[in-house]
C-alpha cells in the first residue's frame, strides 16, 4: 500500500473499525421510512448526487417514491434493457462494471491486481461445488449507488440449491477492493446455483456496507434476519424454479457485487469484458463453448 496516501489508508483502516452491522441495520431503518416530501427531497438529491438516469425508470418523478427501498429497486421500463437474444449467448445479469474477470486458476480467482481469493473461501466450504468450477471462467460486476439495483439471469435456468452464508460487510467499492483481502469471500452473501444449457451456473450476490437488504423473486427478503450460521435450500421436483433469460431474480437495497461462475471448458466470455468496463444487463456476457 505504499503508493496510497494517508487520507487513502485511513479509509481502508476505517472499514476495520466502523460498526458495519449497526450502519448498515441503521441504513435499512431509514430505507423503509415514508416520510413524504422529506423522503421525496432525499432521493432528489441522491439521485442528482449520482446522476441518475430517471428516464428510464418506469416512474420518473420523484415524488412518485415513497421510500429510499422503493427507489433504490426501482423498476426500468419495458424497453430500457434489450436482452440479447442470441440463443449460445449469455447476457450480463446488472448494470454496472465488470470489477474483475477471466479463467479461474485451478481454484483461484482474481479479486484485484495483486489480490486472490480460493472457490472453498467463496462457497463456503461446498466440497461439490468447489470442484465444479475449477479452472472454470468467472466474472465480477460491480453495482456502484447510481445503478439499477435488480439482478437477472444470464440464460435460461433451473434453481437447484440457494445458500447464504454469514459473512462481514465491508464495502465492495473498486478501492477497497484493491487493499482489502479476500474481501467478497469474507462478506455476507447469497450463493445461487443454476442448472443450464450452459452446464452449471452460480450467481452469487454479496452483500456490502448499507446494503440493508438482499431479496430472490422466490424467497423474498432472505436478510434481515441475518444468521449465524451457513443455511441451505434445495430446489427438486416441484419445488425447482425455472428462469427464462433476461428474467429478474433478485435485488438489492442499495449497490453491491455479482459473481458469476461457469464450469470448465463451457463458456467463453466477451472479448470486450475487462476491469472497470461498464456494462448494462442485457448485453453478452459470455458465449457456449
Amino acid at each position: 500500500m505504499n503508493s496510497i496516501s494517508y487520507w487513502q489508508r485511513l479509509k481502508i483502516a476505517f472499514q476495520y473499525v466502523m460498526p458495519q452491522l449497526y450502519l448498515t441495520q441503521f441504513a435499512g431503518w431509514f430505507a423503509k421510512q415514508k416520510w413524504g416530501a422529506v423522503t421525496h427531497l432525499a432521493v432528489k438529491a441522491f439521485a442528482k448526487k449520482y446522476n441518475i438516469d430517471m428516464s428510464i425508470a418506469q416512474k420518473e418523478q420523484f415524488n412518485e417514491y415513497n421510500s429510499f427501498n422503493e427507489f433504490f429497486t426501482r423498476p426500468l421500463k419495458d424497453n430500457a434493457r434489450p436482452i440479447n437474444q442470441n440463443p449460445t449467448a449469455l447476457c450480463l445479469p446488472a448494470d454496472g462494471r465488470i470489477s474483475e474477470c477471466g479463467r479461474i486458476d485451478d481454484n483461484r480467482l482474481l479479486q484485484a491486481k495483486g489480490h486472490f481469493f480460493s472457490l472453498e473461501d467463496l462457497l463456503a466450504e461446498d466440497k461439490e461445488l468447489v470442484e465444479t468450477f475449477k479452472n472454470g471462467e468467472f466474472a465480477t460486476t460491480y453495482l456502484s449507488p447510481r445503478d439499477y439495483h435488480r439482478v437477472h439471469m444470464p440464460c435460461d435456468a433451473t434453481l437447484r440449491k440457494m445458500i447464504y452464508v454469514p459473512g462481514d460487510l465491508f464495502s465492495v467499492n473498486p478501492f477497497l477492493a484493491r487493499h482489502v483481502p479476500n474481501l467478497f469471500a469474507r462478506n455476507e452473501r447469497l450463493i445461487c446455483v443454476f442448472d443450464t444449457a450452459f452446464g452449471t451456473m452460480v450467481q452469487i450476490l454479496v452483500g456490502a456496507t448499507i446494503t440493508a437488504s438482499i431479496g430472490t423473486t422466490w424467497a423474498g427478503i432472505i436478510n434481515p434476519p441475518r444468521h449465524n450460521d451457513v443455511k441451505t435450500w434445495t430446489y427438486e421436483g416441484e419445488s425447482a424454479v425455472k428462469f427464462t433469460k433476461g428474467q429478474e431474480m433478485g435485488w438489492f437495497q442499495l449497490g453491491s457485487t455479482v459473481i458469476n461462475l461457469f464450469q470448465e471448458n463451457q463458456v467463453r466470455l466477451a472479448s470486450h469484458l475487462s476491469e472497470g468496463e461498464p456494462v448494462r444487463m442485457g448485453e453478452i456476457l459470455a458465449y457456449k463453448n
